[in-house]
């Protein structure tokens, strides 16, 4: 993994939305031989994914600058049962000054933000107040988030409210059931009435790939989604027992760069649930740029949906700074 990018500067939100950076995906005609020919070597994909962290390996000013990068592309997210405005405050001031001023000043960079900040659709409106100037944009998990499993019709409705109430960015959930009884036609017509409800505001697609039943699955339900116009697609909700995986990982991006050839539309991708580490966030960033080059290492093309990986890596940049780790209750998130 070369280590010579510098660290990246903050996003506007129209900079952050692959829909204005990059030509939109605008999907295609569901081709139902490319989707049946796609098989995943389970055995060959867990061996490659485990070499991975022991053989990408940065230091000092080059691991801080992945650090740093890895920030720009953290979706920063609070979605439980008890969130208040307050709390949702919090987080977006966070998003906006995700490293102390003494921190950067020490590392030499002016500004950082976060890609965006992730709610459910009752905050977005404290979301938008709150981070009103910064030009950070604010996600909306939607379509019956985590289960799915509201009627069609409501889950669109879903969409347009938070489309209507300002949210830029609308993380759908599919409906599991169409993955597993193969009902690829079902898939693709659902996720192209989502899109559609999505209008302007770009789609993130939640495969839930703990679910799924096999990676097999998984590349088979990614290859549906990008067909049907999915901006990113992303691993989990969260909620679930199994989320983010390097397998899983594996398997999606090399989806999105066999629809990124075959279309010339390059497509997002989003892990989410289980990172917790900065060590973590930099072996995710080492398979992206491995796999699929430096275009995906920006918040246009790549975000981490998280909420504690935050604190771990500014933990990890003061190391850098004084030598010294902090304790963790001094990076808190909300």
């Amino acid at each position: 993994m070369e280590t010579t990018d510098t660290a990246p500067q903050s996003q506007s939100v129209q900079q952050s939305l692959p829909q204005v950076v990059e030509p939109r995906n605008p999907g295609m005609d569901l081709d139902m031989d490319w989707v049946m020919s796609l098989q995943a070597n389970t055995s060959a994909i867990e061996r490659r994914a485990a070499t991975l962290p022991a053989r990408r390996s940065v230091k000092k000013t080059h691991q801080a600058a992945w650090l740093l990068r890895a920030i720009t592309c953290i979706d920063l997210t609070t979605l439980s049962g008890d969130d208040t405005e307050r709390r949702v405050e919090r987080l977006c001031a966070k998003a906006m000054h995700p490293v102390s001023d003494s921190l950067l000043s020490a590392l030499g960079v002016d500004d950082i933000k976060t890609g965006a900040v992730c709610v459910y659709h009752e905050m977005i409106p404290a979301a938008l107040r709150a981070l009103e100037g910064s030009r950070i944009p604010v996600a909306a998990v939607s379509t019956g988030f985590p289960a799915g499993l509201s009627p069609l019709h409501l889950r669109i409705a879903e969409i347009e409210e938070s489309v209507a109430a300002g949210a830029a960015e609308i993380d759908i959930v599919i409906s599991r059931r169409h993955v597993l009884t193969g009902n690829w036609q079902a898939l693709y017509d659902e996720m192209r009435a989502f899109r559609a409800a999505c209008g302007s505001a770009h789609i993130k697609a939640i495969l839930a790939t703990g679910e799924l039943g096999s990676l097999r699955n998984v590349a088979r339900a990614s290859m549906v989604c990008m067909m049907a116009g999915a901006d990113f697609i992303k691993t989990s909700t969260g909620k679930e027992s199994v989320n983010a995986t390097l397998p899983v990982t594996l398997v999606m991006i090399r989806a999105i760069r066999d629809y990124y050839e075959r279309s010339g539309y390059r497509v997002g991708y989003k892990p989410a649930g289980g990172i917790s580490k900065a060590k973590d966030a930099i072996t995710y960033l080492a398979l992206i740029k491995e796999e699929l080059g430096t275009a995906w290492l920006a918040p246009n093309l790549f975000r981490f949906g998280a909420s504690s990986l935050l604190n771990d890596i500014e933990r990890q940049l003061e190391h850098h700074v004084t030598g010294q780790y902090s304790a963790g209750y001094r990076h808190a998130t909300s």
